[in-house]
């Protein structure tokens, strides 16, 4: 007779979370360093492209040194302890690394404008490779199920999402495209750098709208789906809509011909309206939780119910920290 102990796959689930918080440090760690060799900092890596969109650039730069950074490090501390924030916190985080660092690595005039963006793409790369990953480990952890909005809070979430789509497709985007194609060199951001401005017409019109306004339609219908998308999408384009003030504001300070007053307010009034519902939705995800017997689901809430028996409770004060073993006997 041989026994052997095995571990019940419902209790490495819990360990989701530590890779996530290790992988979302490295991230903030990638992102900051990134930062401060450019333009921003040490000036080291520059930036191939024109003087307006290297403002836009440096734009990005901060909002990712003083606002994603720190983010990102409170993801994995609320990671690290487990907190049910911390997946949706941890997505939209890394959209927005991946969203950012793409326009950044491939939106460059190469050969065409002096630089040396090209020598730290193994940093770059490393970069949007973590924010891949931390995507991958963040969706894993993010539970089936999330706790339904109020009906205030619902309704507010699809109207901003699609007043959201809407200020980016009309407000934004179609009067430089309409201008691109009438008068090229009236757009001083399309006449100096034509490779960035169609890179981001295409992933805002591409991706980011479309999300917005498949979400806020769901959301507004009571679409399961929607309701589990809603929150990393809101946490992502509040992180893009920061991103995107920190450069209108940054223009704006430098005079560049491309700056626009209206532009900079409206960006201003969306972030902050972003900001307020990820906030409400945040508090609703960490504060309306299903009562349970036991702190272990709500540390690892994919836990099944028969292992919150009160045998299997006994033990030691930290039961979620060890592995739940079952003696096999083999004959």
């Amino acid at each position: 007779m041989a026994t052997q102990l095995t571990t019940h796959p419902a209790a490495r689930a819990v360990d989701r979370y530590r890779p996530l918080s290790v992988a979302l440090t490295a991230l903030a760690a990638a992102m900051a360093t990134a930062s401060l060799v450019g333009p921003l900092g040490l000036d080291l890596m520059r930036y191939r492209t024109s003087p307006t969109t290297l403002n836009q650039l440096l734009g990005s730069d901060a909002a990712a040194l003083f606002v994603m950074t720190p983010l990102a490090l409170a993801a994995a501390v609320l990671a690290y302890r487990r907190h049910p924030v911390a997946p949706p916190l941890a997505t939209g985080v890394a959209g927005y690394a991946l969203y950012t660092y793409a326009q950044v690595i491939i939106g460059q005039e190469y050969l065409r404008l002096p630089g040396t963006v090209e020598r730290f793409f193994p940093l770059l790369l490393a970069v949007f490779l973590l924010a891949e990953a931390v995507l991958m480990l963040a969706w894993r952890a993010l539970p089936p199920s999330l706790p339904a909005p109020s009906t205030r809070l619902r309704r507010a979430t699809g109207t901003t999402l699609l007043v959201a789509a809407g200020f980016l497709t009309f407000g934004l985007h179609l009067p430089s495209i309409l201008t691109a194609w009438t008068d090229p060199t009236a757009l001083t951001e399309y006449a100096s750098s034509p490779t960035p401005f169609w890179m981001v017409k295409l992933m805002d019109l591409g991706i980011v709208v479309p999300a917005a306004v498949a979400v806020g339609v769901g959301v507004l219908r009571r679409a399961g789906w929607a309701q589990r998308m809603a929150y990393p999408l809101l946490i992502w384009l509040t992180c893009l809509a920061v991103s995107v003030t920190s450069m209108a504001v940054v223009m704006l300070a430098d005079g560049d011909p491309d700056a626009s007053p209206v532009l900079a307010i409206g960006f201003g009034v969306v972030t902050v309206a972003l900001a307020g519902l990820t906030v409400a939705a945040c508090r609703s995800l960490s504060v309306r939780r299903v009562p349970v017997s036991s702190a272990l689901c709500y540390c690892a809430p994919d836990i099944p119910r028969e292992l919150l028996t009160p045998h299997a409770l006994a033990g030691p004060a930290r039961t979620n920290d060890l592995p739940v073993t079952r003696p096999v006997v083999r004959l």
